[in-house]
């Protein structure tokens, strides 16, 4: 139930409660009230016709009776044992208040008819009823409005912090100061959390792009040394861990790109089917590519068309989401690595037989500088973050899960229109 009918529903049950307890209080109050002053009325009055008895011996005109019929038998016996009372009967002849004492051997009583008294009593607690009926019906419509104004605030808190947890990190709830307003403190909370959370992205972004910048000189200078070096078994490791450094400093670089939003997608159309079977054959081992019109393609050689549909987007970026997935296949996977290519162009999926996607990774999303499992292989884990960027350019998706039958499986889903313009095109500050 949400939280504005849990409210609401209290505030009905509150109303009703408090209707319900000045009704009994009311009503025990008026009917006790009532009570005393018939009791006190039938004393005075059996007091006086008792003295008109002792002098005259007869009661007639005094409002009393000798030896009543009617009266209750508990208290015929308490006078039989020489006392006085009084006692409240409902009975066939209506309520009434008795009070009796002894008079000589016979017993002298007066009986109060309350007939008219407890009508009222009825009139005044229907009175009650409907009160509390009109009560509700105006508190509870009041409470409705309330809650529902509690429950959209609570809302919008809510939907900014998924905004926020989505990577927009310019989202504010923008709450105006409440004192003694819990949801207001709840708002505020949330936006000085969102703007530390902002500052501390953006200075990493800012590290990693100055960290990439500054490599480039350096590095440069070590391509340009190991070039010299003599031809061996050392220079050729010293070239290659140049060359992995290299890689490294331009996917930073790249990142830098996707993080500060400069990267733009150049949207023309392109041939989906040639693009994945280039990218295959150029990537690692023999790969298998399973097309809209082929069937299976075992070495990644261009046997027929795979996946003939042509759709609009940016061909080097998308050709570099493809490399990312496939290589990121080969390195931590295990053959057979399976491309295969929608009807429509439109839907690429890349998986491997291996052990597949670490939990962190298919609950969180690719995570820059770390793989997430040891089974996986050795790694930065820039490739699959690169991917998600750049899929974001395009207007893309990109998404990582499990294949049915084991291994990784990443699905890459293309537009159907272009992405629209002024959206965040990386989307990587959750990442």
């Amino acid at each position: 139930m949400a939280l504005r009918w849990r409210i609401s529903a209290l505030v009905a049950a509150a109303a009703c409660a408090v209707a319900a307890a000045v009704g009994v209080l009311v009503h025990e109050f008026s009917r006790n009230r009532e009570l005393s002053q018939a009791r006190e009325s039938a004393r005075v009055t059996l007091d006086r016709a008792a003295v008109t008895y002792t002098r005259t011996g007869e009661v007639q005109g005094s409002g009393a009776s000798l030896d009543a019929p009617g009266l209750p038998g508990d208290l015929r016996d308490l006078v039989e044992q020489g006392h006085r009372g009084t006692e409240f009967t409902t009975g066939p002849a209506g309520p009434a208040m008795w009070a009796a004492r002894p008079a000589g051997s016979r017993v002298l009583s007066v009986r109060v008819d309350l007939t008219t008294t407890m009508r009222d009593i009825g009139a005044l607690d229907a009175s009650i009823v409907v009160a509390g009926l009109i009560t509700t019906a105006v508190v509870l419509p009041l409470g409705v409005l309330t809650a529902g104004r509690m429950s959209r605030r609570l809302r919008t808190a809510a939907g900014t912090a998924r905004r926020i947890a989505a990577g927009d990190l310019d989202a504010r709830i923008a709450a105006g100061p409440r004192p003694r307003d819990e949801i207001a403190d709840i708002s505020t909370a949330v936006d000085t959390m969102a703007g530390a959370l902002q500052k501390r992205l953006l200075g990493e972004q800012r590290f990693t792009a100055d960290v990439a910048h500054e490599l480039r000189t350096p590095l440069m200078g070590l391509v340009t040394a190991a070039e010299l070096l003599p031809e061996g078994e050392a220079a050729g490791y010293v070239r290659d861990r140049v060359r992995v450094l290299g890689t490294l400093v331009e996917e930073l670089l790249e990142i830098s790109r996707l993080d500060a939003g400069a990267e733009h997608a150049d949207m023309s159309p392109c041939p989906v089917g040639p693009l994945v079977r280039e990218v295959v054959a150029r990537n690692g081992p023999a790969a298998t590519v399973v097309g809209a019109d082929e069937g299976a393609d075992t070495d990644g050689d261009a046997n027929g068309d795979a996946g003939a549909a042509t759709v609009r987007t940016d061909s080097r970026r998308l050709e570099r989401i493809l490399t990312n997935l496939v290589v990121n296949a080969h390195r931590h996977g295990r053959a057979p690595v399976v491309v295969t290519v929608s009807d429509d162009g439109r839907t690429v999926t890349v998986r491997d037989h291996g052990p597949g996607y670490p939990r962190t990774l298919l609950d969180d999303g690719p995570q820059r500088f770390r793989t997430g499992a040891r089974e996986r292989g050795t790694g930065h884990g820039l490739g699959l973050t690169i991917a998600l960027g750049q899929a974001q350019v395009i207007g893309a998706t990109l998404e990582f899960g499990a294949a049915p039958d084991g291994g990784a499986l990443a699905t890459l889903r293309l537009p159907a229109v272009l992405p629209p313009a002024g959206a965040d095109p990386a989307g990587l500050a959750e990442r």
